[in-house]
Formats: structure tokens, C-alpha cells, sequence
């Protein structure tokens, strides 16, 4: 971070190297992601935020698997969440991160967030505070591991989403999907692999056979119904 000729701040291009830049390099190409716009007054015909992400998504080469409009109500936004992070591997959201009584979105989210990001929030403000000053202080823009997925939360402007589509996130949707897959996460189940063609076939289930089991249900085999 440098001091521009303005006495404004200006962030120093980012090197990748070290970790961070070997993760990125085993990263996905594709990450499943979802999108969620929390307004009382949008649609998905005005939805620009909802569209500025969507095609800044796909034009990366990741797979939009999930989109919705909800309105400024926690019971809304915690169901669409929670069906969204089943469905995909990283979840944004926009609008209902202020201090209005109608801002419920962060609360929602928090109740769900098992492993907190809170470098998110405070790098967003980082760029806010460039752009409008103290009143990035109000923003309260959150993320976090919530099971298998990660959620980030932020205000529902299209200048703050592309301030935070640009300046974090555009270029670590993969890194992020690394890291959150490649231990697994605590108390998220994931499914066993298929069988192959050569696996030898799973054992009858009771009563679907010969045998003992054949005699145990309502009707014996081979009797009358």
C-alpha cells in the first residue's frame, strides 16, 4: 500500500508466489457459485448487481448453479442460503448489510457461519473507505465457512459489489474452493464414490431374497397375498 500524489491510498499489485500461489495453480477451473440479491424492491429484471455477478462469473469460466431474488426478511434469507449451500461451493450475496431496521442479512448469516472470514469484511472496508470515506464504517459485509460452502455477504450497491468482485474475489474463487475441499470440513458428509463396473454387487436387502430373510416379512415367499 503506497500513498498516491493525491494523499489517497493505492494498493501495490498483489505477486502470487509462496502457498497461496502453488494453491491457486492446483485450484478448479470451475467453481459451482450462487447468487443471492436481498431487496424489498428489486426484481431480477432490475437485479444489476445480480447481473454485473452472473456474467463475472461465467465470463471466468465457473458455472452459475443457483439465483434468487428475496426480499429483507430473515426467515427468506436463511432458507435460501441454506438450500444454496448445498447446491454450490461458494455462495454471494448482496444488500441487507447495513444499520437500517430492514438490514437483517449479516445476523442471518452469522447464525449459519461455522468458520468465520473476517478478512472479507476488513479488506472490503479497506476499499470502501477509498471510495466514500468514513461512511464505510456502516458496511458490516461478512463471510464464512457455513458446512461445505462459503458465503459472502455484502452491501447490495453495484459499486460495492464490483468493489468487492474486483478487488477480492475475482481471482480466488478457485483458491477458495481448494482450500475448503482439500481436507474436507468437520461434520460436513460427503457421499461415497460410485461403484466401478467390476464391484461385486451389494447384498439383497432383508426379504428381497432366499434364505432366512425370505420367511420374515408380512407374507412368506411364494404364499398367498
Amino acid at each position: 500500500m503506497t500513498d498516491a500524489p493525491d494523499g489517497t491510498l493505492t494498493l501495490s499489485p498483489v505477486q502470487p508466489g509462496g502457498s497461496a500461489g502453488s494453491h491457486r495453480g492446483a485450484s478448479p477451473r470451475q467453481v459451482r457459485v450462487a447468487i443471492l440479491t436481498v431487496s424489498d424492491t428489486r426484481t431480477p429484471e432490475t437485479d444489476t448487481s445480480g447481473q454485473f455477478l452472473r456474467a463475472e462469473i461465467e465470463a471466468q469460466g465457473h458455472e452459475v448453479v443457483a439465483y434468487r431474488v428475496v426480499k429483507d426478511d430473515a426467515v427468506q434469507i436463511r432458507t435460501a442460503l441454506v438450500a444454496f449451500t448445498r447446491e454450490a461451493t461458494v455462495v454471494i450475496s448482496s444488500g441487507g448489510t447495513g444499520i437500517t431496521g430492514r438490514d437483517v442479512t449479516v445476523p442471518v448469516v452469522e447464525s449459519l457461519i461455522t468458520k468465520p472470514i473476517p478478512g472479507f469484511g476488513e479488506l472490503f472496508r479497506m476499499l470502501s473507505y477509498q471510495q466514500v470515506g468514513g461512511a464505510a464504517m456502516l458496511s458490516r459485509a461478512v463471510a464464512g465457512l457455513v458446512r461445505g460452502a462459503v458465503v459472502f455477504a455484502m452491501p447490495g450497491s453495484l459499486n460495492a459489489v464490483q468493489t468487492a468482485w474486483n478487488g477480492i474475489l475475482k481471482d480466488e474463487l478457485g483458491h477458495l474452493a481448494f482450500e475448503v475441499e482439500r481436507h474436507g470440513q468437520p461434520g460436513v458428509l460427503t457421499p461415497p464414490p460410485l461403484p466401478g463396473p467390476d464391484a461385486p454387487a451389494p447384498p439383497p436387502m432383508p426379504g428381497a431374497g432366499g434364505g432366512v430373510a425370505a420367511g420374515l416379512g408380512r407374507h412368506k415367499k411364494g404364499g398367498s397375498l
